[in-house]
């Protein structure tokens, strides 16, 4: 992963990037207006993460075993407050 922290574009940059080797993420994007000097920039400022297709692939596989682990800890309190119910 290379984190490449705040950026800006004239152009508004798609929240998910994907090229050969790559997946490109943009967060954080806002509008942006300022002057410098006696010209106006105007475009968006938004942080930019570059990670390896395969890096990707991995950290998703993790937040979804996370959040599956967290939703079968949900279902088991939802079934121990059913059957306290009946």
């Amino acid at each position: 992963m290379k984190n490449y922290g705040k950026q800006r574009s004239t152009v508004s940059p798609d929240p998910m990037v994907v090229d050969d080797f790559s997946v490109w993420i943009h967060s954080d994007i806002v509008p942006v207006e300022e002057a410098v000097g006696e010209e106006t920039f105007i475009g968006f400022e938004f942080s930019m993460v570059q990670y390896d297709k395969d890096e990707y692939i991995k950290e998703m596989s993790e937040k979804n075993q996370t959040m599956e682990a967290q939703l079968s800890d949900t279902q088991l309190a939802l079934v121990e407050i059913y059957e306290g119910m009946v």
